[in-house]
């Protein structure tokens, strides 16, 4: 574990840090998965505001 002392003999503590990398640009595989994953989102949310508004005016 990394540490240094301070003045007066206590111990300061360090986190590990990760290694830096530099992020890539999505392939096309990765846009296409966004984009299904993006639709399929979606037609979640409309449908379950679809169910709402139909069982909210049930009454």
């Amino acid at each position: 574990m990394r540490y240094t002392t301070e003045e007066g003999g206590r111990l300061n503590n360090f986190a590990v840090e990760p290694k830096m990398y530099q992020a890539q640009p999505p392939t096309k595989a990765q846009q296409r998965t966004y984009w299904i994953l993006g639709v399929a989102g979606a037609l979640l949310v409309v449908g379950l505001l679809v169910v709402a508004v139909s069982v909210s005016s049930v009454s």
